[in-house]
């Protein structure tokens, strides 16, 4: 190859990664669009964007919309913010995970670790269990919730969420556990080990990058949950989503468009925050075994 061609094939390789970094750019400033449009709007008074170009930055710039979704906003015919139903989301969001992770490890480590007869058929009836939708247990949910007394609180919604998590998280651990040689177990066996002492020694150190999968997988779908919240709780426990559905159908007269957009970004703030911080370890245990099977 001659020192033109080289030349030549460094400058269309050039070239090329230079057109696909403009078009991921593009993707992304599209993408990030309504984000921009919500940040923005929601530091304007309302009458700056009754004015229109709602993509133009604040010329006046003010956080009381923000003040007023958390503490003050009107939601229903009761004067009060975001504030208390965050809480509860934390409340639920918090046991609900941690309960679903352990319960999962657990039944990863049973059905790899520890077969009995009829372990595979088990398993299949809990990866059936991912594919029911949300509307199908409703009223069976309803139904048990009213019978344990636990219908239109906080406890009841822990328990749903981590019930209907159950069978992700135990796929999850189940194929991560699947790689594991289980020639170590089988040592501790022998050196006298018992079944939690095995797990709580060898399986969980291990199990670190799948149970930050399992953790934010658990997180974002319980706390952007809005069915299950809106059917399963009352006035005093509904989760953060339900209370913005109210807060931006609330009839107060007039829109509060800013208002509106200062809670969803509230809403959306954990989440979010929660995949910055983790975000690569998320990818680190998915090629570490969560999805092999």
């Amino acid at each position: 190859m001659t020192a033109t061609t080289q030349q030549t094939a460094v400058r269309t390789g050039a070239l090329v990664r230079a057109l696909i970094y403009a078009l991921l750019l593009l993707f992304a400033v599209y993408y990030l669009l309504p984000l921009y449009v919500m940040v923005v709007n929601s530091l304007k008074p309302l009458e700056e964007i009754r004015q229109g170009n709602m993509l133009a930055l604040p010329r006046t710039w003010t956080i009381e919309p923000w003040l007023s979704a958390w503490s003050t906003a009107q939601i229903g015919v009761q004067p009060t913010g975001l504030k208390p139903y965050f809480l509860n989301s934390i409340q639920m969001v918090v046991p609900a995970v941690f309960t679903s992770t352990l319960l999962g490890a657990l039944n990863g480590y049973v059905l790899t670790k520890w077969r009995f007869r009829g372990a595979d058929f088990v398993f299949t009836l809990m990866l059936l269990s991912c594919f029911i939708p949300f509307q199908i247990v409703l009223i069976p949910s309803a139904r048990i919730l009213g019978l344990l007394g636990l219908g239109g609180t906080v406890t009841g919604l822990v328990l749903i969420h981590a019930i209907y998590g159950l069978g992700f998280t135990t796929l999850f651990f189940r194929n991560y556990y699947e790689a594991f040689p289980s020639e170590l177990v089988r040592a501790a066996m022998i050196d006298g080990a018992g079944f939690f002492q095995i797990f709580r020694r060898i399986l969980l150190p291990s199990s670190g990058p799948i149970i930050v999968v399992t953790v934010i997988w658990q997180f974002t779908n319980i706390w952007n949950d809005f069915l299950f919240g809106s059917s399963f709780s009352n006035a005093d426990s509904q989760p953060m989503t339900v209370a913005l559905n109210n807060l931006v159908n609330s009839s107060t007269g007039v829109k509060e468009y800013n208002v509106h957009f200062a809670g969803a970004i509230l809403a959306a703030l954990p989440t979010l925050v929660v995949y910055i911080v983790s975000g690569r370890y998320f990818v680190r245990g998915l090629m570490a075994g969560a999805v092999k099977g």
